[in-house]
């Protein structure tokens, strides 16, 4: 169940959106933000509480990758691997990071403090290759970079 005060975000999300449809999308962010991912009982819960079919939150929730499917790390490290990320070295820095946090895409670390996940565009192409911690956004990366990030995330300071 949603908290109170996040009960009265989503009926002023109601209110802004002309059917429970559009307001799907927000509604799973706060879902998420309070849960920290989206379960299927957390899509069962706002598809019964908007009344769409819970095979239309599904679909939303599995098509967009800015969902969780599944509990993540307190530091969600994504890595862009779209076109331009790509062509300045978005699989070199996934493999470091691979390596430097002992997991592979898609696992997190043991610890519950790492969670690597591969991702299509970030929208930030001119500063390829991007990498997204949690709600921030690294541009540029380098193997280089990246260390010092990690090593700042491993100390708690961003």
């Amino acid at each position: 169940m949603f908290t109170e005060e996040n009960l009265k975000k989503v009926e002023e999300i109601k209110k802004r959106y002309p059917t429970s449809q559009a307001a799907l999308l927000p509604v799973l962010w706060i879902a998420q933000e309070q849960f920290g991912w989206i379960s299927e009982d957390v899509m069962r819960y706002v598809a019964e509480l908007l009344g769409l079919p819970y095979s239309h939150v599904y679909g939303v929730v599995t098509f967009y990758t800015m969902y969780n499917k599944k509990p993540v790390g307190k530091y969600h490290i994504q890595v862009c691997t779209n076109v331009s990320c790509m062509l300045r070295g978005a699989y070199e820095n996934l493999e470091y990071l691979e390596k430097k946090l002992g997991i592979k895409v898609g696992q997190t670390t043991p610890d519950m403090k790492f969670t690597l996940t591969e991702v299509e565009c970030l929208g930030s192409c001119g500063t390829a290759p991007v990498v997204q911690v949690n709600d921030d956004y690294y541009e540029d990366m380098s193997k280089e970079k990246l260390e010092k990030l990690i090593e700042q995330l491993s100390r708690d300071r961003k």
